[in-house]
């Protein structure tokens, strides 16, 4: 079935305007999905809207509003807010340009894959701007209306067609010297700091996302597997939660120097190997010492 575009409208450049269709870049997770229960009967919470002194009312009488005084509300029909006045409803108009690298990540919402609408004009006009963005490794700002919001928007090239990335507000990014004012000044090692750097580099790859898997959906099975099995879910280790249960800075220095080395690595293949070899003479002579039996009659 092919895709349903998400929003259609036009893109601007000066007086350049062409039709686009906006798709959704993510897939929606399908993992275990954890509900709520109710605990005594086992029963499933389920939610009904509810008007006071109506009780449950149905879907298709519900209509959105804003209060303008206490328990007064100005009704608006889905129709009447599709008649918004509003001219980014519509089309996006790229007003700035800036290098990629200027945008703060935080910043970053949602990613929407842009594509032509059907006629050739429109074809000849998307390509003139994805290739001006991609020779001039830019990236443009604009504007979008969707029901219920506006969004500021960036674009840039993508393969064959055009990335649009909705961004938050500044209001809607909170501040970070708030929370990171009570972090202790504190003024690095130079040589820790070039072993730190030098692991970095080490470790300094070409990004594969497909690489990365998600490890929690299989888990979640494998604890709801164990509570079916057995009734009740055994206490995560530290060991199998990979940490040690406090930071491991009793020697930062030594611990960059056998990381950059790639002893740590090695140190920590051999572990269990030495610990085998170990146990072997004491199980030896645990054997020796033990009673012999006595061969039956």
């Amino acid at each position: 079935m092919p895709a349903r575009a998400y929003w259609k409208g036009y893109l601007r450049l000066s007086l350049v305007t062409i039709g686009i269709e906006l798709y959704t870049a993510v897939n929606s997770t399908k993992d275990t999905a954890l509900h709520q229960i109710h605990k005594p009967s086992g029963k499933r919470i389920r939610y009904e809207k509810v008007a006071p002194g109506i009780g449950a009312v149905k879907a298709k009488d519900i209509v959105k509003g804003v209060e303008i005084d206490k328990d007064e509300y100005v009704v608006l029909e889905p129709e009447e807010l599709d008649e918004i006045k509003l001219e980014s409803r519509r089309t996006i108009d790229l007003v700035q340009f800036v290098d990629h690298e200027e945008i703060d990540p935080r910043y970053y919402e949602r990613p929407y894959y842009v594509t032509p609408s059907g006629d050739e004009v429109a074809a000849e006009g998307f390509a003139v701007i994805r290739e001006a963005l991609k020779s001039g490794k830019k990236v443009g700002l604009g504007q979008m209306a969707t029901r219920g919001r506006d969004q500021i928007c960036a674009v840039r090239a993508c393969g064959d067609g055009l990335l649009l990335e909705t961004l938050r507000y500044a209001s809607e990014v909170k501040d970070s010297d708030a929370i990171f004012d009570g972090i202790p000044d504190v003024k690095p090692d130079r040589e820790m700091l070039a072993l730190a750097n030098q692991l970095i580099k080490k470790k300094t790859h070409k990004f594969e996302p497909d690489k990365f898997k998600s490890h929690y959906a299989a888990a979640l099975k494998a604890l709801i597997t164990e509570k079916k099995k057995t009734g009740e879910v055994s206490h995560a280790t530290d060991e199998e939660l990979g940490v040690k249960g406090q930071s491991n800075v009793i020697d930062l220095m030594a611990a960059l120097r056998a990381s950059v080395s790639g002893k740590a690595a090695a140190k920590a293949g051999k572990g269990p190997a030495r610990k085998k070899a170990a146990a072997k003479p004491a199980a030896r002579k645990a054997a020796k010492s033990a009673p012999k039996r006595k061969k039956a009659s």
